[in-house]
């Protein structure tokens, strides 16, 4: 069995169920990409400062990249007594180059080394997460442009409110998105600061360039305070509230999504290609796609509120609870990439029935407020106008009609005000027209809003191929 690195204090072997217990190869081996090139700007560090020799670089390196091709061609035997993917890198160097490579490790501890290989990996993944937050929204203003005009029920309380488009529903849907690339952008800056050169805790006595380094691995600044550089994953807690904040919008848009196809509403139809079937039932058409998408939010809250634990209650500076980001951490990635990869697939495969849309937004008196802004238009004060279009709704409703079917002479029983250009305004049509503002609902302002949107995403896109990685 390999001597465990920091076994010459040591009397006794590792008991057998620790071995087991504080084992972390099965999944932090998924950082070996990261771990290669922080090695590798570490050991050009010290040979730009003197530690190592060029030729001692040129030997770590070369065995470094040779290293990685193993693990990318899945030749690399991975030792789980050696615990973890940094010394089963670092013992397969030696063995590969000798005793140059027992040299790597010089100015610097697993402490600061795993929380740069972790910087590193949240890094590119916030970077990938951007991106395909990118991609759903262009997917959502093509249906935004596309459904421009199509009216459909706005709710509150999902009860039915006032008519509205499906363009502008979906440009909500955007918005929500818009505000989690900005917040993934803003943690993205946060993660970008290196902790390499903190060591264990105390920074070290090596004359190393910590600018150099983190120039090599593409970071924004270096870490102020050793004792905190290795302990923090506030970059991590916020990754991953980050995450739980897209999952919450995508389950809110799985949810709509959920009732729209049920036969109850009917306003649309996903397609086949992300539906299911039943096992009992052969007329079923099942959403489940949207229906796991909602569920697997639960895990990214999950992963947030394990992460607050392990952070908690330590004390400065590094502890093994540390360990344990890792998980959650990757777990989050993977789910929330899955989500948004589906959801893009689905929603560019969903058609509005519009018929459908337009008989419900028919319902519920839902140009009431338009009737009461026609009032204050002719002077009426608001309170009063709204007195007045309560007790009109009352009464068609007792005569079980619609405000557009009651007559002029009905109408004026409640407001002399009324005129007969009360009616344009009590068509849903005009209710939406009218509402042309910036964020309002009228097709040239939905049209306008995807325009604004399409520039936004790309300044997004300009921004993210520009970032230091």
């Amino acid at each position: 069995m390999p001597a465990k690195p920091w076994g010459g204090r040591f009397r006794q072997p590792t008991d057998h169920r620790v071995e087991s217990f504080t084992l972390s190869l099965g999944f932090d081996r998924r950082l070996y990409e990261y771990d290669i090139r922080g090695s590798v700007a570490h050991a050009r560090m010290l040979a730009h400062v003197g530690v190592l020799t060029a030729a001692e670089c040129e030997q770590v390196v070369s065995g470094l990249e040779q290293i990685k091709s193993e693990i990318d061609r899945g030749e690399f035997e991975w030792i789980p007594a050696l615990e973890d993917v940094h010394m089963n890198i670092e013992s397969r160097l030696t063995e590969r180059i000798g005793e140059v490579g027992k040299k790597l490790h010089t100015g610097r501890s697993r402490n600061d080394q795993v929380a740069t290989d972790l910087r590193m990996y949240m890094r590119d993944a916030a970077d990938e997460i951007i991106d395909a937050l990118l991609d759903l929204q262009n997917g959502l203003f093509d249906i935004a442009e596309r459904e421009a005009e199509t009216i459909m029920p706005g709710f509150t309380h999902l009860q039915v409110a006032q008519p509205v488009t499906v363009g502008h529903h979906v440009m909500a849907w955007s918005e929500m998105l818009e505000r989690d690339v900005q917040r993934l952008f803003e943690t993205r800056r946060r993660i970008n600061v290196m902790p390499l050169g903190s060591a264990a805790l105390a920074g070290t006595s090596f004359p190393i360039d910590r600018a150099y380094t983190a120039r090599e691995l593409g970071f924004e600044a270096v870490s102020a305070n050793s004792l905190d550089a290795v302990s923090d994953r506030d970059f991590v807690l916020e990754f991953i509230a980050d995450a739980a904040i897209v999952m919450v919008h995508l389950s809110r848009v799985a949810e709509e999504l959920i009732l729209w196809s049920s036969e109850s509403f009917g306003y649309i139809h996903i397609g086949d290609a992300f539906c299911t079937g039943s096992s009992i039932m052969p007329q079923k058409k099942n959403p489940d796609v949207a229906e796991l998408t909602r569920a697997k939010s639960g895990r990214v809250f999950g992963n947030l509120v394990a992460m607050l634990t392990v952070m908690k209650a330590q004390p400065l500076a590094y502890n093994r609870d540390n360990q344990e980001d890792k998980e959650p951490s990757f777990d989050t990635v993977d789910t929330l990439l899955a989500c948004l990869e589906v959801m893009t697939g689905m929603v560019s495969d969903i058609h509005f029935q519009n018929e459908r849309l337009f008989t419900a937004a028919q319902q519920g008196y839902a140009t009431a407020t338009d009737l009461a802004e026609y009032l204050v238009g002719k002077g009426v004060p608001f309170r009063d106008a709204h007195e007045a279009v309560g007790q009109a709704v009352r009464y068609a409703l007792e005569q079980h009609k619609d405000l557009t079917d009651l007559s002029l002479t009905e109408l004026q029983g409640f407001r002399r005000e009324i005129e007969e250009d009360v009616f344009c305004r009590l068509q849903i049509e005009g209710s939406v027209a009218v509402r042309s503002h910036v964020g309002g609902t009228a097709p040239g302002a939905v049209r306008q809003s995807v325009v604004d949107g399409r520039a936004r995403l790309a300044a997004h896109r300009e921004a993210l191929d520009g970032l230091p990685r």
